[in-house]
């Protein structure tokens, strides 16, 4: 059982508590929670149908696993997984998923979800990726690894925003984010570069953002139809798993490209 229970918080029976979980004020935990060893819920967090990790921090007066605002959904039995060492800052919330999909809204490791971002039903967020506060993501929205979303920010259902992307603040984001570019625009979200300052701080080598300048150039600066600008990339370029992520990012996009 948890360590630390506040006697003003209420937990269904039926919740599964790790050792070394703290339980604030006013908080309620309700039926098909479950909360992985040291994670912490301050104070006035709901949590029900979710399943949190290790080492996540859940702020004041956050939702989590709450029914989705989608007139289908019939209290189908659907759920919330979130994974470990997790940040979810001040009246975020994260619905459970609805139906039309796995029946699960995702949150991976390592994430930070700033005050008043809202998670909708469906989406997957991955790890490692930074909201900045009030972003909205409709349903069904995939965030890849590394991607940082300025506040504000609201996007589209099913929209995808790539690995290591970064979108501006105050962005209308209806299309995909290509991985590793940088995206802005209050009316229609236009790509504005390569996310320099990004990759490179996670590692990436002086040769793997030369080439992928040149990829970004070839698709999105040379006015070439894209399968023509992929075919050339494929030509000219070594298949690198980054040039590879790229590529198929872009070859499986239902929704357009932002350009």
């Amino acid at each position: 059982m948890a360590t630390d229970i506040h006697p003003t918080a209420i937990v269904d029976d039926s919740a599964e508590l790790d050792e070394d979980v703290s339980i604030g004020p006013f908080c309620l935990v309700g039926k098909g929670a479950k909360i992985g060893k040291g994670s912490k819920l301050m104070s006035h967090v709901s949590l029900e149908r979710t399943e949190v990790g290790e080492g996540c921090t859940i702020f004041p007066f956050a939702s989590v696993g709450l029914a989705p605002q989608d007139v289908k959904y019939t209290d189908e039995d659907t759920s919330v997984r979130m994974g470990n060492n997790n940040v979810v800052r001040e009246y975020v919330s994260i619905h459970r998923a609805s139906v039309g999909g796995d029946g699960v809204t995702k949150i991976g490791d390592n994430n930070f979800l700033m005050a008043y971002v809202h998670v909708a039903h469906d989406c997957d967020i991955r790890n490692h990726v930074i909201v900045a506060n009030s972003v909205a993501f409709a349903g069904h929205v995939i965030v890849e690894d590394y991607a940082f979303i300025g506040g504000f920010t609201g996007v589209h259902q099913h929209a995808r925003i790539g690995a290591y992307a970064m979108v501006a603040a105050i962005t209308r984001l209806s299309q995909d984010v290509p991985p590793y570019t940088m995206v802005k625009g209050t009316e229609k979200a236009k790509l504005f570069g390569l996310n320099v300052v990004g990759i490179k701080r996670r590692g990436f080598s002086d040769e793997t953002i030369n080439e992928l300048k040149t990829a970004y150039r070839l698709l999105f600066r040379e006015k070439l139809a894209l399968k023509d600008a992929i075919k050339k990339i494929q030509e000219e370029l070594p298949y690198t798993d980054e040039i590879r992520n790229l590529i198929e990012f872009i070859q499986q996009n239902k929704r357009g490209i932002c350009r």
